[in-house]
């Protein structure tokens, strides 16, 4: 039987989706262009550096480098969630999105830490600022 996160999950994406402004790709992920950008898009090899906000579907922030005194996150493509590695190779340096990530592309049915639990569906904001490629 799906766990009620996973069914909140799948419930918010399914409405989600009819929304005039959202994109799907074919894996499931969700976003929004809220900027677009010029620069260089990141392969999966390459590493980004991004500012970004993550929350939960009830709109609690559980990571931002935003925060103060955080500086921009920098990491290789392929090292981060599925979701990530998909929807940041959509975008150019300079662009700003929002992503809806069902849990499968996310953290799965492990969750991560005390803030993100098992089979959540995720929504974060990334602005893709510099793509040092491999």
């Amino acid at each position: 039987m799906p766990s009620p996160a996973l069914l909140l999950g799948q419930a918010f994406l399914a409405e989600n989706a009819q929304k005039p402004d959202v994109v799907a790709t074919r894996s499931g992920l969700q976003y929004i262009v809220l900027r677009e950008g010029t620069g260089k898009s990141p392969k999966k090899t390459d590493t980004v550096v991004v500012n970004y906000r993550g929350t939960l579907l009830n709109g609690v922030e559980f990571d931002s480098s935003y925060l103060a005194g955080r500086e921009p996150a920098e990491f290789p493509l392929n090292r981060v969630i599925k979701g990530w590695t998909e929807g940041l190779q959509l975008m150019k340096e300079g662009a700003k999105f929002r992503f809806f990530i069902p849990s499968n592309l996310a953290y799965g049915t492990r969750g991560a830490g005390l803030d993100i639990g098992p089979d959540e569906a995720l929504i974060f904001e990334v602005e893709l600022l510099k793509v040092w490629e491999d």
